[in-house]
C-alpha cells in the first residue's frame, strides 16, 4: 500500500515538474526508480515477515513493528511531499527522519533477526541516495 500511494503522486509527477527541475549529475535515470522500489519493498515484506513471525504479542516483537510502520508511514509521506506538493525543502526535512527511523528499525531487527536486518540494508544505502538527491535538487532549484 505505501508504495500505492507513493506512485499515485510521483508518477503524474516525473513527466512534468520532475522533469522541469535541475538535478545533479548523479541522478539516475527514471526508468530506475520502479524496478529498485519493486525490490525494496519485497525486501522490506520478507524482512517484515521475519520479524512478525517471532510473535506479535512479545514487546520487542511489536516494538519493532511500531519502527516498521513508522518508517513505512514516513516513506509514503515524502512522496506526497516531493512530488504531490512539489516541495523538495519539506521532503528533505521529512527524509531525514526517515532515515533515523529506518536506522533505529534496522537496529530494533538485528536484535531479533540478523537476517531481517540486513535485508534492509539496500533501503537505507537507497534513502541515502535519496536524501542526497533531495538536498542537491532544493539547492539546485
Amino acid at each position: 500500500m505505501a508504495g500505492l500511494i507513493g506512485s499515485i503522486f510521483t508518477t503524474p509527477s516525473i513527466p512534468t515538474w520532475y522533469a522541469e527541475l535541475e538535478k545533479p549529475f548523479f541522478s539516475p535515470p527514471n526508468w530506475i526508480f520502479a524496478p529498485v522500489w519493486i525490490t525494496l519493498y519485497t525486501l522490506m515484506g520478507i524482512s517484515l515477515y521475519l520479524i512478525w513471525e517471532r510473535g506479535p504479542s512479545k514487546e520487542d516483537v511489536r516494538s519493532a513493528l511500531l519502527a516498521f510502520s513508522g518508517q513505512l508511514i514516513l516513506n509514503s509521506i515524502w512522496s506526497i511531499i516531493f512530488f504531490g506538493l512539489q516541495s523538495p525543502f519539506y521532503a528533505l526535512l521529512l527524509i531525514i527522519f526517515l532515515w533515523f527511523l529506518i536506522l533505529l528499525t534496522i537496529l530494533k531487527f538485528y536484535k531479533l533477526s540478523k537476517k531481517a536486518a540486513y535485508l534492509l540494508l539496500p533501503y537505507i544505502l537507497w534513502v541515502s541516495l535519496a536524501t542526497i538527491l533531495n538536498f542537491y535538487i532544493w539547492i539546485l532549484n
